[in-house]
């Protein structure tokens, strides 16, 4: 007999070319993304809110948002780890659209939104009691 035997390596697959298929209907980052789309982030104070028409494009506020609230679920809190994450975890890479801000901007990101990430956490944590709703089995 002898050990199970894994996948060559170099023998070509034909995976899911959408990236949509890696993430389940019900899976927690679509509770996020939709989650984050709704937010009034002109409101909320984000910086880069409103898109410049000059200079280097920003990332996103809204999916930076989402990194941070989908870390914050997973108790993944450094900068370092974050950006880790979107060129790693599938789930990451599907919530941010397969953009990949270094830590730098993960960290900058935060510095810049602390008080507005913190609100959103809070209304994040909110309506998850509304709904009922308890990812990862964390208890408010």
């Amino acid at each position: 007999m002898g050990y199970k035997v894994g996948v060559d390596r170099k023998q070509l697959t034909l995976i899911p070319i959408c990236l949509d298929e890696y993430v389940p209907e019900d899976h927690i980052c679509r509770v996020i993304d939709a989650f984050t789309r709704q937010l009034d982030l002109c409101k909320l104070k984000i910086k880069h809110a409103e898109c410049k028409t000059k200079g280097c494009r920003p990332y996103d506020p809204q999916k930076m948002l989402s990194l941070y609230i989908y870390g914050y679920l997973h108790r993944v809190r450094s900068s370092r780890r974050l950006e880790a994450e979107t060129r790693r975890n599938l789930e990451v890479i599907w919530l941010m659209e397969g953009l990949t801000p270094d830590d730098k901007t993960v960290s900058d990101f935060r510095k810049d939104n602390a008080k507005a990430i913190k609100g959103v956490f809070g209304e994040f944590v909110q309506m998850c009691r509304k709904v009922d709703f308890t990812p990862l089995g964390i208890h408010y």
